[in-house]
């Protein structure tokens, strides 16, 4: 079995040499040209006209389009039809392209777009949550809201009550690899189009409506992206739209690539958050009911709000049993960028908001924050008790107590616990804190017909294998995956498998690689075709050898049939010269879901991904700087496909969690221009903010649910584990004063300083 090896990354050699291809490193033919937009300095206003004369005589430039050039839809929208490629008639955020420039080279396009003057009629801009709401600017009608029991009576009753405000920032992406895409122009009006894009298929069809033809006649490739989180599930589509549209215009390749600037200014980031709460509690810190309130500041246009919002509702819970809930969420419509996905989609909004809550409630109680996390945790599924999440969906595959407990006992919680207080009995300056914070992450898209999935496997009659599948490489290790089970199910090398660029014209209507389901859904889509082809090699050399086809056995690169035993080459080799095929399709639709995102009841997701972290910080209380000291992770993978690739995602979705919870802020002036768009303004974890002692193990049981091979989703489920880092801030804080550590997020230097002061000055609970 090739499965549960740590395996290296497929291109871990080409990575580390400089190799990897990339969308900027396809070689282009003669005469490729390179877009760039010129873009909005306004952020709400009607645009009166575009002065475009210094832009069309710039040197190098070739052609100059509008949104009146553009000759079918303007739209690269991936959910509303709200997002036009270029603005029309209004300007909504600082940064949206108005016009695009088709230039000789790169640099000459960016030089002329800033060239062009846009006549603006600025009206007052909506940019913040506050402002949205005295507005009523907003994408539905009105609040949704999801609810189990009856909140209003449990919060009456209750024996202790609380509420709290916490505001919870967004996120830039920032891959790598900027936003890239390449059109090829062909015969007849066809299109080959290069993406860095998590969603080809979608690529596909935005293009097809803006050049006007079926998408038959546009075809998606994408090799590998230099990282995504979200960011390039919907966010791409304007770059190879615009590239599309030129290149129909003029008959020549073209491409466009952002600048790190300009990526960062025009796309969307993780959805900014308020959440407001009220709860009622026990003694000894148990819910009694919760009463969340979402506010979701969702940018100008629609894109993927709702289900990141919906997401948030339904993470609200953690891995806790609520009995009493009530969620209720706001989409806001603000004029900045179209917030979008971001690794969790929502979900980790939703976690941190119960996460404040228990650490509340243990302030208030003056209790061990783990202690109140411990009360309220699901049953773990061999209890046998009977419990459902707020949308009603029973948990029945819960281990968050026994995870949790061996964690407690590995990192030496309690232990540790006490001698950091024992530490900032003595300590005047720095203080330091520590946190176990839970995960609980249900794992399918939300939008059930997305749960699909397809494949195509040939084997050549030398032996060697080649496949496709509807996801995508970001470099998560996804194509080393799929190629273990792959050759797994043909018991073969790893090495036998070769898996070439995703491609729509191969297999067509995928989903996007998101919701951390690349694995699970493509998996199996390459499992169903591994095995037809694999039944029918068998059925004939059964019938060559006198044995019953479910005795051929297919290992070690070997295939037994009877008393024979063949090389699988030359099992390949007899099968073909039978004239039997080679080659087949597979298909995986994920069962057991269902989902009423209006009545907010029913099973959304096929199972749970669980997990726990153990975080230690340290603060300067008089600077507020801080420190990651010590990360003690235990996380759920199921059947570990491959061990080495978990643990690299474990560990960089921590951090990235973290630099979510931490240091990454984004600054908005009066005006709606982000401030932060560079490395020198917006502030990601660097190799040195990584924790010193960073211990990450995997939970060693199999995924009761049938996924490929029982292992568990691992893409998404790790960010949440940043919340300790967040947690274990607050709880060093709390260590400089009587009052509550009400520290929000992003928890910079200056949020812990303003914290510490409120401890110290304010009075106790």
């Amino acid at each position: 079995m090739s499965v549960s090896k740590s395996l290296p990354h497929d291109a871990a050699r080409l990575h580390v040499t400089g190799a990897a291809r990339y969308v900027d490193d396809i070689p282009t033919p003669a005469g490729t040209l390179h877009l760039a937009f010129g873009t909005s300095n306004v952020a709400r206003g009607t645009l009166t006209g575009l002065d475009l004369a210094a832009v069309r005589s710039a040197a190098g430039v070739v052609t100059v389009l509008t949104a009146s050039d553009l000759p079918f839809e303007n739209d690269v929208s991936p959910s509303n039809h709200d997002e036009p490629l270029l603005a029309e008639h209004t300007v909504h955020y600082v940064g949206q392209p108005l016009f695009v420039v088709v230039a000789t080279s790169h640099n000459a396009a960016r030089a002329a777009a800033r060239l062009g003057h846009a006549r603006i009629d600025a009206e007052t801009p909506i940019l913040t949550i506050d402002q949205a709401l005295a507005a009523n600017s907003r994408f539905e009608d009105g609040p949704r809201i999801y609810a189990k029991g009856n909140v209003q009576a449990a919060l009456a009753t209750g024996t202790n009550r609380l509420s709290g405000r916490f505001e919870v920032g967004g996120q830039e992406h920032f891959y790598l690899e900027g936003q890239t895409a390449l059109a090829l122009p062909g015969e007849n009006g066809d299109m080959l189009i290069h993406s860095s894009t998590q969603h080809p298929t979608e690529i596909q069809h935005k293009v097809a409506e803006a050049i006007g033809l079926p998408m038959h006649a546009v075809r998606v490739e994408t090799r590998r992206m230099g990282g995504g989180f979200g960011g390039k599930e919907s966010q791409g589509n304007a770059l190879a739209v615009a590239c599309a549209v030129a290149a129909r215009a003029t008959g020549q390749p073209c491409k466009m690539r952002y600048d790190r600037d300009d990526d960062m200014i025009i796309t969307g980031k993780r959805h900014d958050f308020r959440i407001e709460y009220d709860v009622a509690f026990e003694a000894d810190g148990r819910l009694t009911a919760v009463d969340f309130t979402h506010y979701a500041r969702c940018g100008w246009a629609m894109d993927l709000s709702l289900p990141v919002a919906d997401r948030a509702m339904l993470h609200a819970d953690n891995a806790y049993h609520l009995t009493d809930v009530r969620i209720t969420s706001h989409r806001l419509k603000t004029n900045t960028q179209s917030a979008t996905a971001f690794r969790g989609f929502g979900g980790p909004q939703g976690i941190v908001g119960i996460e404040r809550v228990m650490d509340h409630i243990a302030s208030h109680l003056g209790l061990d924050p783990l202690a109140v996390r411990r009360k309220n945790f699901y049953a773990d599924s061999n209890a046998g008790i009977a419990q459902t999440t707020p949308y009603q969906q029973p948990v029945t595959d819960c281990i968050i107590n026994a995870l949790v407990e061996r964690l407690g006992h590995s990192a030496a919680y309690e232990t540790r616990r006490a001698a950091i207080a024992q530490w900032n009995a003595q300590s005047k300056v720095l203080k330091r804190g520590i946190a176990l914070t839970p995960v609980k992450f249900g794992i399918s898209f939300t939008l059930t017909h997305l749960n699909q999935a397809g494949a195509l496997v040939h084997v050549y009659q030398d032996g060697s294998i080649h496949l496709n599948h509807g996801g995508t490489e970001m470099g998560q290790g996804l194509f080393q995956k799929i190629a273990q089970i792959a050759a797994s199910e043909f018991g073969v090398p790893p090495g036998q498998i070769k898996i070439t660029a995703t491609d729509t014209a191969k297999v067509p209507n995928t989903s996007a690689t998101a919701a951390s389901s690349g694995t699970d859904l493509n998996g199996m889509a390459v499992v169903s075709a591994c095995q037809t082809i694999r039944k029918r090699m068998a059925t004939h050399l059964g019938e060559v050898y006198n044995c019953a086809a479910c005795d051929v056995q297919f290992k070690d690169g070997q295939v037994q049939a009877g008393a024979t035993q063949l090389s699988f080459a030359e099992a390949a080799q007899l099968t073909y010269q039978a004239r039997i095929s080679l080659s087949a399709t597979g298909f995986y639709k994920t069962p057991d879901i269902k989902w009423n995102r209006i009545k907010g009841v029913g099973q959304p997701f096929f199972y749970f991904a669980y997990g726990a972290a153990v975080a230690e910080v340290v603060i300067d209380t008089l600077t507020g700087e801080n420190r990651i000291l010590r990360a003690d992770i235990l996380h759920d993978a199921g059947q570990s496909l491959n061990p080495a690739l978990d643990i690299g995602q474990i560990e960089g979705g921590y951090v990235q969690g973290a630099g979510w919870l931490t240091t990454e802020e984004l600054v908005w002036d009066d005006k709606g221009a982000l401030r932060t768009h560079a490395p020198a303004t917006y502030k990601i974890p660097a190799c040195s903010d990584r924790p010193d002692v960073f211990n990450v193990a995997l939970w060693d049981q199999p995924n009761p649910a049938q996924t490929v091979y029982r292992s568990k989703a691992v893409g998404e489920p790790p960010f949440m584990l940043g919340i300790s880092a967040w947690s274990a801030l607050a709880d060093a804080v709390a260590a400089c004063g009587p009052a509550y550590a009400d520290l929000q997020t992003p928890a910079t230097a200056e949020a812990v300083l303003t914290a510490i002061h409120h401890t110290q000055r304010g009075a106790p609970e």
